[in-house]
């Protein structure tokens, strides 16, 4: 039943997934411990790709056409396994704080992509004040570079990571593959990342670091929880609620990052990073506003 606005079992929902979604990123530098991040990332797509594939026959779910939506789908997995071998590294490499702030500047980059794209999503002047405040509040942390948790390499990856996003975004809106339900959408992302991130992890290292009983839990928070179900839990507020609240809501997941990253790992809550935290956050709702 669609919904005209966000109600608390809605607002319930958001808030658990945007709690997941920020475990996520520290359940993902403590798996870096047993497995190198590209391998990591691979291993996740080949177990959430089966989980989904097994969903999707289980409910009797019509991907649509393979012959129609394979460019589309191959780019989407293509931009998956880049966005993802950006935000793995990166959390290996600098603290979660930093990578989760920059990594969800997405919607800034959405914002100007559709706004080149999508006739009917032009920058508005509450959007472009949005974009301005998440311009500046990436250009704060990453010009902070005190401390041991600081990796330019890193921060540059989220970024990279985040760009990669965006254009998965962009590439369901503009293309044919709008048409298809969102598990075809998560099948090709996980499909073609399932066959790139493995091929391509040798080439970050070894694969495995030293692996334990905890990081098979650790996988299965990721697999389960983020890339399987938790994905689709999304995609169904998003059928429920309105897209632009729905997206609003984004601004949770790195506030809370930043709070995990405090609280679990002991990360420094340095002042440029609350500071960036706050423009970013500030950002994403501005551009995720709704125009009266």
């Amino acid at each position: 039943m669609r919904k005209s606005q966000i109600d608390l079992p809605g607002a319930a929902g958001l808030l658990v997934i945007a709690t997941i979604l920020a475990g996520n990123q520290i359940v993902m530098k403590l798996t870096a411990t047993g497995l190198s991040p590209v391998f990591q990332a691979g291993v996740r797509s080949v177990l959430a790709f089966l989980v989904i594939l097994g969903w999707v026959l289980l409910r009797g779910v019509r991907p649509g056409s393979f012959r129609r939506y394979f460019w589309p789908g191959v780019l989407l997995g293509v931009l998956f396994t880049a966005e993802f071998i950006g935000l793995y590294i990166a959390l290996d490499l600098t603290a979660v704080s930093r990578a989760s702030i920059i990594f969800y500047t997405m919607p800034m980059f959405l914002s100007l992509g559709a706004h080149l794209l999508i006739p009917d999503d032009r920058l508005t002047p509450v959007k472009v004040a949005g974009l301005v405040c998440a311009f500046l509040g990436v250009a704060i942390v990453l010009s902070d570079r005190s401390g041991g948790e600081a990796s330019l390499a890193g921060d540059l990856l989220a970024l990279m990571g985040s760009v990669c996003w965006a254009g998965i975004a962009l590439t369901v809106r503009v293309s044919r593959i709008s048409e298809a339900p969102p598990e075809a959408h998560q099948l090709w992302q996980l499909g073609v990342s399932a066959l790139l991130l493995p091929a391509l992890a040798p080439l970050f290292g070894p694969l495995v670091r030293d692996f334990g009983a905890e990081h098979a839990w650790l996988m299965a928070y990721q697999v389960l929880l983020v890339a399987s179900f938790g994905f689709l839990f999304w995609f169904y507020l998003l059928k429920v609620y309105p897209a632009s609240s729905v997206a609003s809501f984004a601004f949770l997941t790195p506030v809370l990052s930043v709070v995990m990253g405090w609280a679990i790992l002991g990360e420094r809550l340095h002042l440029s990073v609350l500071v960036s935290l706050a423009l970013v956050s500030a950002g994403i709702v501005l551009i995720n506003r709704r125009a009266r």
